[in-house]
C-alpha cells in the first residue's frame, strides 16, 4: 500500500531534485514553508534537511522575504503597536571589538529616535552577545511585546529576544552546533521587524548577501532598507575603512561608498572586551579614537536612513554634534 506523502515533503522534493530539476522557491512558497515549519507541522527530519538544502543552495531575495512574512504570520501578542521609527537587528554578537553601535542607539533614543532592537545570543561561543551586554549595561530585557511597547514609550529603546517573538526560531538558530554551519534563519531573522519600523538596519558579514537582504526589503514592502557590512556581522561601522552603504527604497537599491574615518587602516583586535571601557569612554572618562569614530560613524549611517541628513559628510557632522552633546550620565548601569 502506498503512502501519503506528508505535506511537507513537497518543499524538500523542489529543493532535492538534482542539478537540473533543483530551483528555488517563489515568495509564497516560502512563507507556507515557514508558517509550516513555525505551527509545528513539519517533523523535526523535514526541518534538518530543508535547512541544509537551502544552505547549499544558497538562499534568494524571494525566499528571505517569503521566509520572513511566515514567521510574521506566527507571531503572538501584537495587539497595538508602538510607532517605532528603526528596527536594528543584533544576532551576530562581537568577538574582536566591543559593541560600540549600542552607544550609537542610545544617541539616538536621547535624540528622540524611537528604536526597536531584536536579536538572540549564546549560539556561538567566544562571542559577546547584545542581550547579555545590555543587561550587564542595565537596560531592561522584554519578556513580551507589551514589555517592548512598555520600554519604547519610556525611553524610546526596546530590546526582545528572538525567543520572545519566536520560541521556535530561537530552537532553530541554536541548531548551528548541530549542522556544523549557520543556517536560512540566521538571515532572515535580521529581517523581522516586529514593529514595522519604516526603516530597517541590517548588518552583514559577507559580501554575498548585501543584494539578498537589500532585494527582500524591496519584496516585503519596507518603506527604506540599509544595509552594509558591519564589524564582525553585527550594524556597526568599521571607521578604519570605506564602507559601501546599500540602501533599498522606492523600488530601487542605490550603493554609496562612504569614506574611512581614521587614516589607520588596520584596528587591532581588543583583547580584553571589557565592558568598563565601553562605559568609561561614553562617560568621558577615558578615551579611544576607534571607539568614538565606531559610534559616530554608525550614528550616521542611520542618521542618513533616517532621512535627517542628506550627505554622508551632513549626517557625520550630526553624529559628531550629538556624541558631543550626549548626556553623559544616562547609562543606566551609572545610575
Amino acid at each position: 500500500m502506498e503512502q501519503k506523502l506528508h505535506p511537507f515533503a513537497k518543499f524538500i522534493a523542489i529543493l532535492a531534485r538534482g542539478k537540473t530539476k533543483t530551483r528555488s522557491f517563489t515568495q509564497e512558497e516560502s512563507r507556507e514553508a515557514m508558517e509550516m515549519i513555525l505551527s509545528g507541522q513539519a517533523l523535526p527530519e523535514q526541518i534538518g534537511a530543508f535547512l541544509m538544502l537551502l544552505r547549499l543552495k544558497e538562499e534568494t531575495p524571494e525566499e528571505i522575504a517569503g521566509f520572513t512574512e511566515g514567521a510574521r504570520a506566527t507571531f503572538e501578542g501584537l495587539q497595538s503597536l508602538p510607532q517605532v521609527d528603526l528596527d536594528w537587528s543584533s544576532y551576530a554578537g562581537k568577538r574582536r571589538q566591543l559593541p560600540w553601535f549600542i552607544l550609537s542607539v542610545l544617541l539616538l533614543s536621547q535624540n528622540g529616535v524611537r528604536v526597536l532592537m531584536h536579536g538572540t545570543g549564546g549560539h556561538t561561543p567566544g562571542r559577546m552577545y547584545t542581550r547579555e551586554t545590555l543587561q550587564k549595561l542595565g537596560f531592561p530585557v522584554a519578556r513580551s511585546f507589551e514589555d517592548a511597547a512598555r520600554d519604547l514609550e519610556a525611553a524610546n529603546f526596546a530590546y526582545i529576544p528572538l525567543e520572545v517573538m519566536s520560541p521556535k526560531l530561537r530552537e532553530l538558530i541554536e541548531m548551528r552546533p548541530l549542522f556544523g554551519l549557520r543556517s536560512p534563519v540566521h538571515s532572515f531573522a535580521r529581517m523581522l521587524n516586529p514593529f514595522n519600523a519604516p526603516v530597517m538596519m541590517q548588518g552583514i558579514f559577507h559580501r554575498g548577501f548585501m543584494d539578498i537582504h537589500a532585494g527582500a526589503g524591496l519584496l516585503l514592502g519596507q518603506p527604506v532598507t540599509t544595509v552594509f557590512r558591519g564589524e564582525g556581522g553585527e550594524i556597526e561601522r568599521r571607521p578604519n575603512k570605506p564602507t559601501v552603504v546599500w540602501t533599498a527604497a522606492n523600488g530601487e537599491i542605490a550603493p554609496e561608498t562612504w569614506p574611512a574615518l581614521l587614516e589607520d587602516g588596520h584596528a587591532a583586535a581588543d583583547e580584553n572586551m571589557d565592558l568598563n571601557h565601553l562605559i568609561a569612554v561614553w562617560q568621558g572618562t577615558e578615551e579611544g579614537a576607534y571607539a568614538v569614530a565606531s559610534v559616530t560613524g554608525t550614528l550616521a549611517v542611520a542618521l542618513k536612513a533616517l532621512g535627517r541628513a542628506d550627505t554622508p559628510e551632513a549626517a557625520q557632522e550630526m553624529a559628531q554634534a550629538m556624541w558631543d552633546n550626549r548626556d553623559k550620565d544616562s547609562l543606566p548601569v551609572a545610575r
